[in-house]
């Protein structure tokens, strides 16, 4: 009994016994979204969070040691990003020819993503603090956390607000769009892309290859527009 202690001591402060769980928990809630036919409430991101949850509780690992491991997966959000380029490339002519209707959806989107998240906040009397965390709640956890940090706020914050947008997103874009009849698949992935970030461009690509990358053109443009936005915005509510 004891050396089981000492061998699980010894596990739960290796990086490589979370990384392992962040892996595993991922791939068991991917086989359940696939035995659901992608159903939007099987979203894969929303249970492996849960599943891995329940282990740091039943274990009282301390969310620190936890991200020792999972920080390797959080490094490879960049390269993952980036790799986007490659549909992106292989659809230029289609984006070409949609470039100015994108870039005014694109607009639109990012300034109402953020005039609402301030408005609404505001009106219910929400902290400065937590309203800056709120404001880029629509961008891609890394570019959010950076604008929060530079303005003040919160960047824990920031990435929990992020993370509950991108599955929130993510669940409601495909009944929300079928529902009103809307089979463009580069003005769903694009609308995915820009109000859910990563998350919802994850799930364009699991319906459409398509609307993965415009989703993930969406992601990208928004990122860079909200971080103009979000600071004007606060400033003119000083």
């Amino acid at each position: 009994m004891t050396r089981d202690f000492a061998l699980w001591v010894f596990l739960a402060h290796s990086p490589l016994l979370w990384l392992t769980v962040t892996l595993v928990a991922y791939s068991v809630a991917d086989r359940i979204s696939l035995a659901t036919d992608r159903n939007p409430l099987a979203n894969p991101v929303l249970h492996a969070i849960w599943m891995i949850g329940l282990v740091l509780l039943a274990t009282g690992t301390p969310y620190a040691v936890y991200f020792e491991g999972a920080q390797f997966v959080h490094f490879l959000l960049g390269p993952a990003t980036v790799a986007l380029a490659i549909p992106l490339y292989e659809y230029r002519a289609t984006v070409l020819r949609v470039l100015l209707p994108m870039l005014a959806a694109l607009a639109v989107g990012s300034t109402v993503a953020v005039a609402t998240a301030i408005a609404v906040a505001t009106l219910l009397g929400v902290p400065r603090e937590v309203l800056v965390a709120l404001a880029p709640k629509s961008v891609t956890a890394s570019v959010a956390m950076g604008i929060t940090g530079a303005l003040g706020g919160d960047p824990t914050l920031t990435a929990v607000l992020v993370i509950l947008t991108g599955i929130i997103g993510a669940i409601l874009v495909t009944p929300l769009f079928d529902r009103i009849g809307l089979t463009d698949w580069r003005a769903r992935g694009f609308a995915a892309g820009l109000a859910a970030h990563g998350i919802g461009t994850a799930r364009a690509f699991q319906v459409s290859e398509v609307a993965g990358t415009f989703a993930g053109i969406a992601m990208g443009l928004n990122a860079l527009l909200t971080a103009v936005l979000v600071p004007v915005a606060l400033t003119l509510l000083r």
